[in-house]
């Protein structure tokens, strides 16, 4: 598939060192690897960080041609805390140079001439005016293409009008179990379970389908008017940072391929693992191991 991603590139920065990530550039780089062409849409400062994180995407088999350098602007950078459980906290520091991504007419052209699949977002670039303005275009551009939005919430960095207004515009949707209870909070409108709350949603805005991650116990999925929760893959983290973008990716592959839901779900369920196992957002990983399972893990329960 042809995959246009929209949004943050910038450097988790750890105790022990640092990573390149963020959730768009994340995704783009796990599919990449999973063998689709994906044109990353970001932006990066004239800086060390900028230089390294054009060298690092070229590496990962992301184009540079897309990712603008604003002088005026810091390369993205995020503090990141890990818990005894492996889960992260983050302090995002802005404004960014992802915060100022740009194509020009021709470029636009140029990559709807390219008939994309799929056009990817998640919240935290949309904050940004520049960057929320700039896919809205690539999406109007586009009308042939799908939508896919990762909902990815993170503190201080959403606002409800802005989240109600991607809903809108998504044809899929991602979120895990906590950004359900927030939009829960903010839309006051409880549910009575996953499945009531995937049912009524994919209702309202007529999405082709919703995938709820639930960590270690695998996902809830509903696309096709099929419901199924998908049990998960045990693993010892080394830190999550990451998996939810790398189950993302997995998950629009398998919806790709035309696999069945379960078989999409379990997949999707597998990579997240896998990522989960290793440390940074990007580790390495090959999609035979993805396939046969030749790491160490658990089916949950």
């Amino acid at each position: 598939m042809r995959i246009i991603s929209v949004g943050e590139i910038l450097w988790d920065v750890f105790e022990s060192g640092e990573h390149l990530g963020g959730a768009a550039f994340n995704f783009a780089a796990h599919a990449a690897r999973l063998g689709h062409t994906v044109h990353f849409i970001s932006a990066v400062g004239a800086d060390q960080r900028g230089r390294r994180a054009l060298e690092q995407a070229a590496r990962l088999g992301l184009s540079p041609r897309y990712i603008r350098c604003v002088p005026q602007q810091a390369t993205g950078v995020v503090s990141v805390t890990v818990d005894a459980a492996g889960q992260p906290a983050f302090t995002i520091h802005r404004p960014a140079a992802y915060d100022f991504p740009e194509l020009s007419p021709q470029e636009l052209h140029q990559l709807s001439a390219q008939s994309p699949a799929w056009i990817y977002f998640g919240t935290l670039a949309q904050m940004s005016p520049q960057t929320k303005e700039l896919t809205f275009r690539l999406i109007e551009s586009n009308p042939g293409a799908r939508r896919f939005y990762d909902v990815n919430l993170r503190a201080n960095s959403f606002e409800p009008a802005l989240v109600l207004e991607l809903l809108t515009r998504a044809s899929l949707v991602k979120l895990n179990e906590q950004e359900v209870r927030t939009l829960e909070e903010v839309f006051g409108r409880p549910h009575r379970s996953l499945e009531d709350f995937c049912r009524r949603h994919i209702e309202r805005f007529a999405w082709e389908g919703v995938c709820v991650t639930r960590g270690a116990q695998g996902c809830a999925l509903l696309v096709g008017g099929e419901y199924l929760e998908a049990p998960g893959y045990r693993v010892q983290v080394a830190d999550t940072v990451g998996a939810g973008d790398a189950f993302a990716a997995a998950f629009l592959h398998g919806l790709g391929c035309g696999w069945p839901a379960r078989e999409v779900a379990d997949f999707a369920n597998r990579v997240g693992a896998l990522v989960a196992s290793r440390r940074g957002a990007i580790p390495e990983w090959t999609l035979e191991e993805a396939t046969n399972g030749s790491w160490n893990v658990d089916r949950g329960s």
